[in-house]
């Protein structure tokens, strides 16, 4: 039975962790844009990958549960990358939260019902997370195992009014979803990880530059030890370690990869006054 590789957001940090873990399987390639996927599926299968495209709201469970369906029907699901989601300067609070937060843990329960054993998975989280300051006990909690329809009600997300607030403590929740997941998925012999990357040169990273918090994150990047940007081979490296054998002993854990940003923010340059 062929193995399949599922990428929801077909964007460039997704297709670099596909073409390390996706030679000789199946690769299902779903985005919101019917455009991004085709294209993705063009460069890929022109350069030996068998690929199908889908199109999928990574926000609306019927749409996450009926690409759960199609990547079952193609083959044994061994593998789930789940890099879709909007950034601050695209969208708005409420529109982060429900995708890059409530999405993702839509996206965890209904392939971690299908996951093969042996199977591993990677959400692309960020470096945002890692700079809000700690959450309660509680916050942690309810943002790991609260059940994904009521995610969006927890008392202490209604009071997020900043984009950037919104997208921090998402994909802060990421993680801590991610490792509350990875014991369910384990029962099914499956592993799963989350990747904080910093600022990675793609599309999304350009209108960050670009836009009303360029400057910041300029900034970040000088004040790296790396001193520089990263690029998406590079977080397909880590992906490919994390869904590969050599990972083998990897779950429920996040791997911060940003050049040394958060360590610059805490303790270096970039320290808030």
């Amino acid at each position: 039975m062929t193995d399949v590789i599922v990428l929801i957001g077909a964007g460039q940090i997704g297709q670099a962790i596909a073409r390390r873990v996706g030679a000789g399987k199946h690769v299902l390639l779903a985005d919101m844009r019917p455009d991004n996927a085709k294209a993705a599926a063009e460069i890929l299968g022109n350069t030996g990958y068998e690929v199908s495209v889908a199109t999928v709201d990574a926000s609306v469970r019927e749409a996450v549960h009926a690409l759960a369906e199609k990547a079952a029907g193609l083959g044994n699901v061994t593998g789930l990358i789940h890099a879709a989601g909007v950034s601050p300067t695209q969208a708005s609070p409420a529109t982060i939260l429900k995708v890059d937060l409530y999405g993702t843990a839509l996206v965890l329960e209904e392939f971690g019902n299908i996951i093969a054993r042996g199977g591993a998975g990677v959400v692309i989280a960020s470096q945002s997370g890692h700079r809000l300051p700690p959450l309660t006990v509680e916050q942690n909690k309810a943002l790991a195992t609260t059940p994904a329809e009521e995610l969006l009600n927890l008392s202490f997300l209604h009071k997020i009014t900043d984009s950037l607030h919104a997208y921090q403590i998402s994909k802060r929740a990421n993680s801590l979803r991610v490792m509350a997941e990875a014991v369910r998925w384990g029962k099914r012999g499956a592993r799963l990880n989350t990747i904080s990357p910093g600022i990675i040169i793609t599309p999304l990273a350009k209108d960050e530059l670009t836009g009303p918090r360029g400057a910041g994150y300029r900034r970040m990047i000088e004040l790296s030890s790396a001193g520089r940007a990263g690029t998406p081979d590079e977080v397909g490296n880590i992906g490919a370690l994390l869904m590969g054998p050599d990972g083998g002993f990897i779950t429920g854990s996040d791997f911060l990869m940003d050049g040394g940003v958060t360590a610059a923010y805490w303790y270096g340059e970039l320290a808030p006054k």
